[in-house]
């Protein structure tokens, strides 16, 4: 029994074959419409969620199968004091396989050990989200056809961004890719992901506090929000929720073949005024979530069937 903890759970072979199956999903999806029938998908969602939540669900409603959980800490027994450990043993029980969001950073590596269904972590703390790192590279590799070879620009909230580090971790494995490390010096990568991953591993990079200067280098410009929720007084995150705006002016420098990617939610970070621009797509992003957690579920589960079946 496989567990999704930590986006290098799986080889960069293994993510490939995904994105296979995803990519024939898109393509495909009558194929698909039964093979989950009679399984069920617990969503454990501790921490508010609106994109990861519904595209679980929609992903096994689509594959035909059922969903049960719950979409906060305070409408389950979290409430009442039970553990990550004893839930997940009951869970167990009642599904084939589950979700889990949790504010506590190593919440779902602490399921993985108690559960007897396959555990995926749908974000923790500002920690890691695989599943949010592999919808982002099916969206690279979708709009630029590769995931070698690339200058990405990761801009915003680096430190308590869990997409961001979890993304790192993953192109760190393919060839060619530089990264351009965009934002406030309270907000930089945390060291471990600059040692552990890109110095250790002699990925280049560079650290920025202007995005205009650096645009015309990108091919993938990674925007997110600050997020209110990691910061622990109000005024800090007041003087630096506005640090990065990106507008038409901004994007003028950018390339043309250049393609605007965020997790969401956007609070104001991308202007309004870019979202019909053809190189915005985040939204198509968010699409790409529903057929790679199919593809997950598949995988896991082992009921995957080929791209070429």
């Amino acid at each position: 029994m496989k567990h999704i903890i930590d986006p290098l759970d799986l080889s960069v072979d293994e993510i490939t074959e995904l994105l296979d199956v995803a990519d024939d999903i898109e393509n495909n999806p009558k194929k698909y419409a039964e093979i989950c029938r009679g399984k069920k998908l617990a969503t454990l969602f501790y921490e508010p969620s609106t994109r990861t939540r519904l595209s679980f669900e929609a992903a096994m409603l689509n594959l035909g199968g059922s969903i049960l959980g719950f979409s906060s800490a305070d409408s389950s027994s979290a409430s009442k004091g039970e553990s990550v450990a004893d839930t997940i043993r009951v869970i167990s029980g009642y599904a084939d396989i589950c979700a889990m969001r949790h504010p506590k950073e190593g919440a779902p590596k602490v399921a993985s050990e108690y559960a007897t269904i396959p555990v995926i972590n749908a974000g923790d703390g500002g920690h890691q989200h695989p599943t949010q790192t592999l919808t982002d590279l099916l969206t690279i590799r979708s709009l630029k056809g590769r995931l070698d070879d690339l200058t990405i620009g990761l801009c915003g909230d680096l430190k308590f961004g869990r997409t961001v580090h979890s993304l790192i971790k993953s192109l760190s494995r393919y060839k060619g890719i530089r990264f351009v490390l965009i934002a406030p010096e309270e907000l930089r990568i945390p060291d471990y992901i600059r040692e552990e991953v890109l110095r250790a591993n002699n990925i280049p990079f560079v650290e920025v506090e202007k995005m205009e200067e650096v645009m015309p280098e990108l091919d993938i410009l990674y925007m997110t929000r600050v997020q209110r929720e990691r910061f622990f007084n109000e005024e800090d995150y007041v003087r630096l929720k506005d640090s990065y705006i990106l507008d038409m002016q901004k994007l003028r420098a950018a390339k043309p073949d250049m393609f605007i990617l965020h997790p969401l939610p956007r609070v104001n970070e991308i202007s309004t005024e870019i979202d019909n621009d053809p190189r915005a797509a985040y939204f198509r992003q968010a699409q790409y979530g529903v057929y790679v957690r199919m593809a997950l579920i598949l995988k896991l589960l082992e009921l995957e069937v080929k791209a070429d079946d």
